[in-house]
């Protein structure tokens, strides 16, 4: 019997319900991000929380609460215990990932250390998240200390305590999505912080559309087609790539002679993803975390003026922005000379190519052209729907832009394919039965 190799979503949805080891892995990432979601809403004690509701309303803290509640399920404004999220553990992978590129020492213990090299890494991984989690939770505590029942060094340290703990329990529930459940655990964790935000944002929408004027309607419906456009590009860029062609030279053992084999080397339009918006970002909400860290501070207030969303500074600092990390990033991923080197030893060649140096140099040259235009794309995706919310003037999803939509997109992809890859292991497993 023939079976299509993509299976159907009538297939997948069976193989979900009756395989066990798929409906386990389901049912285990289910679970952990209920859990995940249920942390949100437990409290960090001895706080004010209406002084700091409405500190929180203040245009700068506003701006820096807003971007980070998206990834934290509005952790951050609620102030629960798992108000950091998964964030923590994404800035150290990150970070690691940047290491990695740079420290030999951590690139033998990727490359060539196998197994236990992949785990020691993971756990340099979660010393650095532990850091991180310090420091971040330790910026939190002092700010809101402000705003606390009782403040102090004590009331300091329990809000350290309390944080990090949470943050590095958020940290335990990922790895484990990834080891037992389906997809990446970090991912879904930031998906579903996002998706959560989400019904608020359409609640206030729809309130606002039936109290407000046929403008804002219009506007409202505007905003969403352009979400929906984007979504369908992000798809494409998401699984686009160049491929190529590479051909296998002919080898002769014994008597028997090998035939050239062709094949195809791929390369992303999109190296980076999500990263280089994120980074781009960060470097634009620094000025505002700083400037409420020391608000005595007139150059960073001027900074953060200077650059606030909808000024043509903000656009083109945030464009070069992305233009330079999309750059750097592909540069950490992507060696061209180790795939010359590589396609060397296994005696490929690209057509017309000479092996060696002139391959480098044509996968380099390839790999910026991709990276130039995933680039100029991801700029759009990140200034098109803000400069959308300006002239529509509908501001009820302020927050959700290029970062949340492309991790939603990517997320949903990769978590489809991998269940795929589950789906398509249990038919073959049950033709051998047969």
């Amino acid at each position: 019997m023939v079976r299509d190799k993509t299976p159907s979503a009538q297939e997948t949805f069976m193989q979900m319900a009756q395989a066990a080891g798929l409906r386990k892995r389901v049912l285990v990432t289910i679970g952990i991000l209920i859990l995940a979601r249920l942390g949100v809403f437990i409290p960090v004690p001895g706080i004010d929380r209406i002084a700091f509701q409405r500190a929180i309303t203040d245009s700068n803290l506003a701006n820096l609460v807003g971007f980070l509640d998206y990834f934290t399920g509005r952790g951050l404004s609620t102030l629960g215990i798992f108000a950091l999220g998964i964030i923590p553990f994404i800035n150290a992978s990150i970070i690691m990932q940047l290491l990695t590129a740079a420290l030999p020492s951590l690139e033998n213990l990727q490359k060539n250390e196998g197994e236990a090299g992949r785990r020691k890494l993971a756990q340099i991984t979660r010393y650095v998240t532990l850091g991180l989690a310090l420091l971040q939770t330790s910026g939190i505590a002092i700010l809101v200390n402000n705003y606390a029942i009782n403040p102090g060094p004590l009331f300091i340290a329990q809000t350290i305590l309390a944080l990090t703990a949470g943050a590095m329990f958020v940290m335990w529930a990922g790895e484990l999505i990834t080891e037992r459940g389906v997809g990446n655990g970090a991912s879904l964790l930031i998906f579903l912080s996002i998706v959560s935000v989400l019904p608020r944002n359409l609640g206030q929408t729809i309130e606002q559309a039936q109290t407000g004027d046929r403008s804002f309607v219009y506007g409202v419906v505007i905003l969403l087609l352009v979400f929906l456009v984007m979504i369908v590009g992000i798809v494409f860029v998401q699984e686009g790539q160049r491929r190529i062609p590479i051909i296998s030279a002919r080898r002769q053992v014994g008597r028997r002679l090998y035939l050239e084999k062709s094949s195809y080397l791929p390369l992303r339009l999109n190296q980076g993803g999500v990263l280089p918006i994120i980074f781009a970002s960060t470097v634009f909400l620094l000025p505002v975390f700083l400037g409420n860290l020391f608000p005595g501070n007139n150059i960073l207030i001027s900074i953060a003026n200077y650059l606030r969303p909808g000024t043509w500074a903000y656009v083109l600092v945030y464009l070069l922005l992305i233009l330079f990390f999309s750059y750097f990033y592909a540069s950490i991923i992507v060696n061209p000379e180790d795939m010359s080197k590589n396609l060397k030893k296994m005696g490929a060649s690209v057509p017309g190519i000479r092996p060696g140096k002139a391959t480098t140099e044509y996968i380099e040259r390839v790999l910026n052209r991709l990276t130039f235009l995933g680039a100029i794309f991801l700029g759009l995706v990140a200034i098109i729907p803000t400069a959308v919310e300006g002239a529509t003037d509908v501001r009820t999803f302020q927050g959700l832009g290029a970062t949340s939509l492309l991790i939603l997109v990517g997320v949903a992809i990769d978590t489809a394919k991998q269940i795929q890859t589950y789906v398509i292991s249990q038919r073959y497993e049950g033709m051998v039965k047969e």
